[in-house]
């Protein structure tokens, strides 16, 4: 008992001791200012903030997103697998992979994945 009251103690004082090392060497100078600006992602931080946003960009973060939660999804069929029946775990992995290529196509036709006008 004692024991484990010592180690919760020394786990409590290490961390507190971390912790308070973090804020004191951390501390934002003020060219700092700059970083913690909304414009951090590319935008001219000293121009107005009432700019059109590129529609472009959205786009292209939408279809990471999708494909990243794509990954995701596709990583536990794998080992699902060995435990299912194969004609239902073909039909299952069809269908998802036929949704994303449906709009992988769509984004395509739509003019998305143009790099340039």
């Amino acid at each position: 008992m004692f024991s484990l009251f010592m180690n919760m103690t020394i786990i409590f004082i290490i961390s507190n001791i971390m912790m308070i090392l973090a804020s004191i060497l951390s501390k934002k100078s003020f060219y700092d200012r700059e970083k913690n600006s909304p414009f951090e992602c590319g935008f001219d931080p000293k121009s107005s903030s009432r700019l059109p946003f590129s529609l472009r960009f959205f786009l292209i973060t939408i279809i990471f997103l999708i494909f990243d939660v794509e990954i995701t999804l596709i990583f536990p069929m794998i080992p699902m697998m060995i435990n299912a029946s194969m004609i239902n775990w073909f039909i299952t992995s069809s269908f998802f992979i036929i949704i994303l290529l449906l709009g992988l196509f769509h984004e395509w036709n739509q003019g998305a994945l143009e790099w340039s006008n």
